[in-house]
C-alpha cells in the first residue's frame, strides 16, 4: 500500500551536482524501481515505509517557486534528481507542470529526466522550446522484466514514442540507458535493441551506465533476486563484490556497449562507468 501525504515546503530549487539547481516536487516515487539510487533519501524522512512505498507531495511548491524565482540567479535546472516528476500522482497534482511553466517562462535551462509517458501531457510547454531538453531513462525491452524492476514506470516502447513526439515539436532529446543489470538487462540482445531504437531518433547524446551499489540498493536488489531470480544471487555476489570478477565484468560490458553503438551508427554514446 502506497502512503501518500500532502506536505508544505519552504524551498523549491535545491543545489545540485548535475545542474545549477534541482527541482523535486515529490519526496519519494511511485515507480518503485528496484535499483533506484534515491533510496538514500529515505533516511532524511520520518517514514517507516521502504523507499517506493511512500510519497510526500509538496502541494505548495509552485507558489514557493513563484516567490523565490525573482531572487535566484537564472541557471540550469534538473527535473528531477531524486524522484520522477511525472510519476502517476503528477496526473492529479500538476505540480511539475506548473513549476515547469514558470521555469521556462523565466528563461531557465531545463533538463528533464523521466521514465513516464505522462510527460507528453506537457507538450504545450515543452514543444519547440530552446531552453528545454527531454531525457528518457530506459533499461530493457523485456516487458516481463520491466514489470519486475520498474513496476509502475511506463513501458519502454512508450518512452521511445514520447521522445519521438517531443522531438517532432522541435525540442532537444537525449537518452539514458541504465542501469544495466547483470545477467538480466545487460545482454547483447537487449543492448543492441535499445541502441537500434536510439539510432532512429535525433538524440543529442546517449549515456549508458552499469549498476552502482549506492546505499540501500543491494538490499532492494537482493530481495528482488530472491523472489524472481534466485539462481542469479551467487553470480551477482561475484561481479559486485569480488574485485577481479567485477573488473572483468565491467570491461566486457563496455565492449558490449561499444560494439552495439558502432553497429547502429551511434557516435554520441558515453559510458559513465
Amino acid at each position: 500500500m502506497m502512503r501518500v501525504s500532502e506536505i508544505l515546503c519552504k524551498t523549491a530549487l535545491s543545489k545540485s551536482a548535475i545542474a545549477d539547481y534541482a527541482l523535486n516536487c515529490y519526496v519519494g516515487c511511485e515507480h518503485g524501481c528496484r535499483y533506484c539510487y534515491a533510496r538514500f533519501m529515505a533516511r532524511f524522512t520520518n517514514h517507516e515505509e521502504e523507499w517506493g512505498e511512500f510519497v510526500d507531495v509538496k502541494v505548495n511548491i509552485a507558489e514557493v517557486l513563484l516567490r523565490r524565482l525573482p531572487r535566484r540567479r537564472v541557471g540550469s535546472v534538473m527535473v528531477s534528481s531524486v524522484c520522477d516528476g511525472w510519476q502517476p500522482l503528477e496526473s492529479r497534482y500538476h505540480l511539475t507542470r506548473n513549476c515547469l511553466r514558470l521555469l521556462v517562462e523565466c528563461g531557465y535551462d531545463v533538463s528533464i529526466l523521466t521514465k513516464s509517458a505522462l510527460v507528453l501531457r506537457d507538450l504545450d510547454i515543452l514543444g519547440g522550446k530552446r531552453n528545454v531538453e527531454l531525457g528518457m531513462t530506459v533499461t530493457t525491452f523485456d516487458e516481463d522484466l520491466r514489470r519486475v524492476i520498474e513496476p509502475i514506470a511506463s513501458p519502454t516502447a512508450q518512452r521511445f514514442q514520447s521522445l519521438k513526439a517531443v522531438a517532432g515539436k522541435g525540442t532537444k532529446i537525449w537518452l539514458f540507458i541504465g542501469p544495466l543489470l547483470p545477467f538480466l538487462s545487460d545482454t547483447t540482445e537487449n543492448i543492441s535493441r535499445l541502441m537500434a531504437e536510439a539510432s532512429r531518433l535525433p538524440l543529442t547524446r546517449v549515456y549508458v551506465d552499469k549498476l552502482n551499489l549506492r546505499p540501500k540498493v543491494w538490499q532492494s536488489l537482493r530481495n528482488m533476486l530472491f523472489e524472481h531470480f534466485p539462481r542469479l544471487i551467487p553470480r551477482y555476489r561475484e561481479v559486485l563484490f569480488d574485485a577481479v570478477a567485477k573488473e572483468r565484468y565491467v570491461n566486457e560490458l563496455r565492449r558490449k556497449v561499444k560494439r552495439a553503438a558502432e553497429a547502429h551508427g551511434l557516435r554520441r554514446v558515453t559510458t559513465i562507468f
